[in-house]
């Protein structure tokens, strides 16, 4: 594991001035501490400073765990440090110019399990021993040879991760029972979520990502509006080999998938660059449903000295995908495409102004553009009633309740019709943090962003808005004695659309016992408070039914139930658990209890509601109101859901030898509806024609009483990874149990009634899916590898109505030149 910590203390500046004046001109002097990762020295660990691959100079660290190493010569380097019963490490290459007291602080972790660097807790970079919040982290080990990260994110507790369909299936991150649209997606620490969080997994191929955070809980105070339920940080890689390092990797397998890759990475002098190019091309298993990822990435840093650094990554990808709708509901596959266009920028300057005080400046920018197109009306087509159809088909869900029908499809118009989302961010950070003693960091930081978006659809809708948005962070954080650790901070924001919220944050970690030597040796408390808001998205906003009533003359209506603009939805979180480690820190285990209340959130009612809102409304111009709305696809909004999640979250580690790495995880989930707008203000809707026609069922929305939809209450997972000198080997499993869903056909059916509507209790299927993946090394510079995925073929991993892709493999070969880019 490759990291740089930002430098936490230096030597005295009369004591570098002496060793500088002792050495050539030209020299470096390299100095720092190697603490343990509850930053206690260790002492007589080994140190080197490596150039061009080769050990310049070697050394031990002092008692109180510091070294100082020089070099006559400048240059990039890195250094290498080890201890007993810690893993070896390095640090990223750096620059050291001449004259110049570089400084690198080297955390070193257990041999046996992983104990990370991790920033997206404090927004500065601490090992994961002294955090109290629950983090996961990915590298690139744990999702070799994918092409995407979705399976890669099922390997995290407390996260659910929902594909509706196929490879390239528009794809939804659950975090311990929040909407998939509460999380702030980070790359580079910029934002790319669209405005106001939603955000699709399955556009971020593995290609020019080199590691993954899983931040489960509200960090609001860090990160403004949408982290409400969690963070998902990816990060990219950077050249580190003082040589251009070259690697190609092309492979391909069945249902017509084929995919190229090619990393460049390297340094020259204090330059330090790296680029990826990746495309992947598939048919997958059902009619209509090709899909294709075409993207570049890089990253460029420059060291104007040892204590400033410049740096601009860069990814754009070119995304088609085949929409065939909820294959299962229809048995004919709907003639549509999307297109997605998404381009991230992030520029930073770094600085050291002293040992203590540090400060960086970022720009971030995300554009963002989702078309889809309709080229013709396909279906059986019904000219009496102007639509059409699918074939008949039986529905049945997994709580066994079952219905037969036609669904409507498509309807009559003018074709092919295309509609478009945009949504554009460009954001400026600023942060500085202050170490005020070693055991006190503070923390303030100011985010400007202005988020530009659109919505169109052809003949129904055509609207843009503009957001400002102002964040203002205070954070403090540290430790008393190594043993308690502590983060309390507060964000406020400035919303251009519902003004000012304020969201506060505090975390507490107790180690009542060290981790060190013995059977039962290390146990950690933790506890952690938060809040969090969320802004609505572009069509939440855009389908408002407080602006839909006032437009035909509901006002009444919304008088009469409270209904109100489009505005803020809220989460508050707390969680406490217990870290346990075992046998001299061989295995790990983790368990969380946490509870979540989520307020004031988005929900869609039906369009038939209107019926109910708008009695004043002649009936045939209700009816004109509701086909309009059934045939652009739109479905008014309002702030009035509020549920709550709580569960507990369990993850053990277990390191055999040093090739065989074991990690799982379970999660049980208790989440219920509180209050709902379909509950408690509209008339019941009951599908009349079924075997259940007393069951109420929520159409768009879940009810008062049920659970929130996709959120299952058991969910898992299995890894187990073997590094060896040629194989490198990966298994994984996930599982899920049934969740709560619609079948979303309200109004759809033949003759426009609600015959195709099913109980939303236990709708989805349960599912286990199972991969392997395997690397063998041939020579140094050639490797061939194989990812297997889905072996039992279950297609009902998805929601109802979308068939997952059955079993699936990729086999391909992998050239590198030079030396692998890390």
């Amino acid at each position: 594991m490759l990291k740089k910590l930002r430098p936490a203390g230096r030597l005295a500046l009369f004591s570098v001035s002496l060793l500088l004046a002792a050495l050539p001109l030209r020299a470096v002097v390299v100095t720092g501490r190697v603490t343990d990762p509850l930053g206690q020295p260790i002492a007589n660990a080994n140190i080197s400073l490596i150039q061009n691959g080769k050990v310049i100079i070697a050394g031990k660290t002092n008692s109180d765990g510091s070294y100082q190493l020089s070099n006559p010569v400048t240059g990039r380097f890195y250094v290498l440090a080890g201890g007993q019963s810690f893993r070896q490490l390095t640090t990223e290459s750096f620059y050291g110019g001449s004259l110049e007291a570089v400084e690198q602080n080297i955390v070193l972790e257990p041999e046996w399990v992983r104990q990370s660097i991790v920033v997206t807790a404090t927004g500065t970079p601490l090992p994961q021993a002294q955090l109290s919040a629950s983090i996961t982290t990915l590298n690139k080990t744990d999702f070799i040879n994918r092409a995407d990260l979705v399976d890669a994110m099922r390997q995290v507790a407390g996260v659910n991760v929902v594909q509706t369909g196929q490879r390239g299936g528009l794809t939804s991150i659950f975090v311990r029972g929040g909407n998939s649209d509460s999380n702030k997606i980070l790359f580079d620490s910029v934002p790319i979520e669209d405005i106001g969080g939603r955000f699709d997994l399955s556009t971020i191929a593995s290609t020019g990502v080199q590691s993954a955070e899983a931040y489960r809980g509200p960090n609001s105070v860090l990160y403004g509006s949408d982290a409400a339920a969690g963070v998902i940080g990816f990060s990219t890689p950077r050249g580190s080999t003082p040589f251009p390092s070259l690697l190609y990797e092309g492979d391909a397998g069945n249902f017509g998938t084929y995919r190229n890759e090619v990393q460049l990475g390297g340094t020259h002098r204090a330059f330090d660059y790296y680029g990826a190019f990746g495309d992947l091309q598939t048919q997958n298993s059902i009619p209509d449903s090709e899909y294709h990822n075409i993207n570049e990435s890089m990253n460029l840093g420059y060291a104007l000295s040892g204590a400033t650094t410049l740096r601009v990554s860069a990814r754009n990808a070119d995304i088609a995908t085949g929409l065939p709708n909820a294959y299962q509901f229809y048995q004919i596959a709907n003639d549509a495409k999307q297109s997605d266009q998404d381009i991230f920028l992030a520029g930073t300057i770094d600085h050291d102004f002293s040992d203590r005080w540090h400060a960086l400046a970022r720009y971030g920018l995300a554009r963002k553009r989702e078309e889809s197109t309709q080229w013709s009306p396909t279906g059986i087509y019904e000219p009496d009633e102007g639509i059409y159809l699918g074939n008949p088909v039986t529905i049945t869900g997994a709580n066994g309740y079952a219905v037969s029908g036609q669904a409507i499809l498509n309807y009559a118009g003018t074709y092919p019709v295309t509609s478009e989302l945009v949504s554009n961010r460009d954001n400026i950070y600023a942060q500085m943090d202050y170490q005020v003693t070693p055991h006190l960091l503070g923390i303030a930081g100011f985010r400007y962003e202005n988020e530009r978006g659109a919505d169109r659809y052809p003949g129904f809708v055509n609207d843009t808005l503009v957001r400002a948005n102002y964040d203002y962070m205070l954070q403090v954080g540290g430790d008393f004695r190594s043993r308690l650790f502590y983060s309390l901070g507060g964000g406020i924001e400035k919303n251009g659309l519902y003004g000012t919220e304020g969201t506060p944050r505090v975390g507490l970690s107790y180690y009542a016992v060290r981790p060190g030597a013995g059977h039962f040796h290390g146990t950690k408390l933790n506890f952690n408070f938060a809040e969090g808001v969320k802004e609505p998205t572009i069509t939440d906003q855009f389908d408002s039914l407080y602006q839909f009533l006032y437009s035909y003359g509901g006002q009444q209506a919304a008088q009469q139930y409270g209904i109100q603009p489009i505005g803020a939805e809220h989460s508050r979180s707390y969680d406490g658990g217990v870290e346990q480690s075992f046998f001299s820190e061989r295995l790990l285990m983790r368990v969380t209890y946490f509870h979540n209340q989520f307020n004031n959130q988005i929900e869609s009612v039906p369009p038939a509601a209107l019926t109910q809102l708008l009695p004043n409304l002649p009936p045939e111009q209700v009816q004109q109101l509701i086909t309009l709305l059934n045939t652009s696809f739109v479905s008014p909004t309002l702030n009035s859901l509020d549920f709550r999640a709580q569960g507990i979250e369990s993850e053990a580690q277990f390191g055999i030898g040093r090739d065989i790495f074991l990690r799982g995880g379970y999660t049980y989930l208790d989440s219920v509806v509180q209050n709902s707008f379909s509950s408690d203000a509209l008339n019941p809707t009951y599908n009349t024609e079924s075997s259940f026609p007393n069951v109420p069922i929520g159409v768009f929305s879940p009810l008062r009483g049920a659970r929130p939809f996709r959120r299952p209450p058991h969910t898992g997972f299995i890894t187990v990874t073997y590094t060896g000198k040629q194989w490198t080997v990966v298994g994984n499993a996930a599982f899920s149990s049934r969740s709560d869903d619609s079948t979303f056909l309200g109004f759809s059916d033949a003759n426009f009634g609600n015959s195709l509507l099913l109980p939303n209790r236990n709708l989805d299927f349960g599912f286990a899916k199972l991969g392997v993946g395997a690397v063998y090394q041939l020579k140094k510079w050639i490797a061939i590898y194989t990812q297997l995925e889905n072996g039992t073929s279950n297609q009902h991993i998805g929601p109802i109505g979308y068939p997952s892709l059955p079993f699936n493999y990729r086999t391909g070969l992998r050239f590198t030149l030079g030396k692998e880019v890390k």
